[in-house]
């Protein structure tokens, strides 16, 4: 993998780890979380595309709206998944698994189907990534409810990250405004989602989550960003996996903060990752 994709993935490790941290903790309904955050996301980041296209000269099709329309679909599925498995399951058991099955499926997929090809070194590497994964997973609290979820939200993630790959690469879609156009096209789903009852509760939700929504608003969009931008210098069967590094740091949140149970097995399998990252590295 070339050294700036690689950089740019593990940036995006670290920052996803932290809005996930911060994801957990929300005492509010996933689905008015995920309304105020993706509403923030859009208001930050819409400005900046529509500036990056100035500057960039790039010119807008339709093409960008169908990509921009299938990419709001999966991603708010995922993120109402992945507050439902928040909700329900322990942070050391949700988010491995859900890191580890999204580049599972997603790796097998752009080999089987798009013709990707790894290298031997690559190949044991993602091995590795995935073990460290489940090793981190296996037994922590929570594991019942947290795997099925996990595994939801793991799916999800295949799904949007083929989706975005192709949107990005193939379609040629500048990532920035991608991006922008996804977040943008989520808020009219979730509002309707949200129910009259829910859009009645939005101030209140906002003065008891705003620190927390604001993370996620900041820190989601610029952790996916990096990974679009990735996927335009290296194969997405090798930016999947590596952006799963995320799960060393969001163990040692879990071990370190919120105090979840199992902190030698989230350190043992934090360890595989990283010698998983080194193998994909030299591959």
């Amino acid at each position: 993998m070339p050294a700036d994709a690689l950089a740019l993935v593990l940036t995006a490790a670290v920052l996803h780890a932290l809005w996930n941290f911060a994801a957990k903790q929300v005492t509010i309904p996933g689905t008015t979380f995920v309304w105020l955050y993706t509403v923030g996301s859009a208001l930050i980041w819409l400005p900046v595309a529509v500036v990056w296209v100035v500057v960039s000269g790039d010119r807008p099709s339709w093409v960008w709206l169908l990509g921009g329309f299938g990419t709001a679909v999966l991603h708010t599925a995922y993120a109402l998944v992945l507050q439902g498995g928040y909700a329900r399951g322990a942070l050391n058991v949700v988010y491995p698994v859900a890191r580890g099955v999204g580049p599972l499926v997603t790796a097998v997929v752009a080999v089987v189907f798009l013709g990707e090809s790894l290298g031997l070194a690559a190949a044991v590497g993602v091995g590795a990534v995935l073990v460290g994964v489940f090793v981190v997973a296996a037994g922590g609290a929570g594991a019942r409810a947290g795997l099925a979820w996990g595994v939801a939200t793991g799916l999800t993630i295949a799904a949007y990250t083929l989706w975005d790959d192709h949107a990005v690469t193939d379609l040629a879609i500048p990532a920035v405004p991608y991006f922008a156009l996804g977040e943008a096209l989520q808020v009219p789903w979730l509002t309707v989602m949200l129910g009259r009852e829910g859009r009645r509760t939005l101030p209140s939700a906002w003065r008891a989550e705003r620190g927390r929504v604001l993370v996620v608003a900041l820190l989601s969009p610029l952790a996916y960003v990096l990974v679009l931008e990735a996927m335009r210098l290296a194969p997405v069967a090798l930016v999947a996996p590596v952006r799963e590094t995320s799960i060393v740091i969001g163990a040692l949140l879990s071990w370190l903060v919120l105090r979840e149970a199992r902190p030698v097995r989230g350190l043992l399998g934090a360890g595989i990752v990283l010698a998983g990252i080194a193998a994909i590295a030299l591959g």
